[in-house]
């Protein structure tokens, strides 16, 4: 399944998300679903046909609101699937045009975003323009660092360098969506624990992100003001078959493009999810050591190798990221996910 958050186009200002499933072949085969189910008509029109829907399903007895509420309820996403189904089957065609419509983050308010460093190739890159190498626990530890999760971004949402900066970058990442409680979980069991996967960005400001590290702590205002992620979120069954068994990760190839303003669109980063050294299992593994990890939890992979103008600009771009570029970040499988670059807005003192 394809799960996203949308609303009409021409919707007035400030309506709600509402949560919808793609009417569509697998990601494999239709990459780009032109028509989704809106699921709150769905339930209620099939609640109405068998009335003791409710009563057995507990899926059944709340109007469907956004994918938070849902995981709130203590439901997991697969659940969803039972509309989907029954949709189906009862010749349910109430469908959304893809092209009337707006797509938000897939999670609106995730209770703790974590964002790992698991691609060997990015570490060694980064440690070797500090005139170093890659320390020996990283190969041992999947690390990790919290981010800001009040500045979470959706397909087509706006970026702009934070105060201070000039050297404004993308990180190319694979984003997983933790969907059930959990803790201390086993590696080999750990990836039971995603609901779904999406595309991610965690936007770099490097000369802050420099200024920082000297001091050994953070990384903090180099990386806080922005996250994007979208353009839906992708069940793990729509992948597995693009994994070989003894692989960290699918073999989906994982694409970087910059448009500038004259037009020109300028392939910067390609990878694959399979050259990851740590598997979403490893990392949630770490994550959910002695701690207890919440349904909305967003973890991300960390840089697939290349995936960020601070590896790949010379020769590419040829510089940092400006106001008028637009990044168009794909990611095999996952859908393509778009960010506008902009001037920075109005900093008001109060909000």
């Amino acid at each position: 399944m394809r799960i996203a958050h949308v609303r009409e186009r021409h919707a007035p200002t400030g309506a709600p998300w509402r949560l919808a499933v793609a009417l569509a072949g697998p990601a494999s085969v239709e990459p780009e679903p032109t028509r989704w189910l809106d699921l709150e008509p769905a339930r209620a029109r099939l609640a109405r046909r068998e009335p003791t829907l409710a009563h057995d399903d507990a899926l059944f007895r709340q109007p469907i609101g956004t994918l938070d509420d849902l995981l709130a309820r203590g439901l997991r996403i697969e659940r969803l699937r039972a509309i989907l189904d029954r949709a189906a089957g009862a010749g349910d065609d109430h469908a959304l045009d893809a092209a009337d419509l707006v797509f938000g983050p897939p999670i609106l308010r995730p209770p703790a975003f974590r964002d790992f460093y698991a691609f060997e190739r990015h570490v060694a890159t980064v440690w070797s323009r500090r005139g170093g190498e890659v320390p020996e626990a990283w190969y041992r530890l999947p690390v990790f660092y919290f981010s800001n999760t009040s500045e979470i971004r959706g397909p087509s949402d706006p970026v702009w360098a934070p105060a201070g900066s000039s050297e404004l970058d993308f990180e190319l990442e694979v984003g997983a969506l933790v969907d059930t409680p959990a803790r201390d979980l086993p590696a080999e069991r750990a990836e039971e624990a995603i609901g779904g996967y999406c595309i991610l960005s965690d936007w770099s400001a490097r000369d802050l992100q420099r200024d920082e590290t000297t001091v050994r702590l953070g990384p903090a205002k180099g990386k806080d003001f922005a996250t994007s992620i979208g353009p839906w979120l992708v069940t793990p069954d729509e992948l597995a078959d693009a994994r070989a068994p003894d692989a960290a990760g699918p073999d989906l190839a994982m694409i970087a493009t910059v448009r500038a303003p004259d037009g020109l669109r300028i392939e910067v980063a390609r990878g694959t999810w399979a050259s990851v050294h740590f598997s979403f299992g490893q990392m949630l593994a770490r994550a959910s050591a002695d701690v207890r990890l919440r349904p909305g939890e967003l973890v991300g992979s960390g840089t697939v190798g290349g995936g960020c103008l601070l590896e790949s600009r010379e020769g590419s771009l040829d510089r940092w990221l400006l106001p008028g570029d637009e990044v168009v970040l794909r990611i095999e499988r996952l859908g393509e996910l778009r960010t506008p670059i902009v001037d920075p807005p109005g900093r008001p003192t109060l909000t």
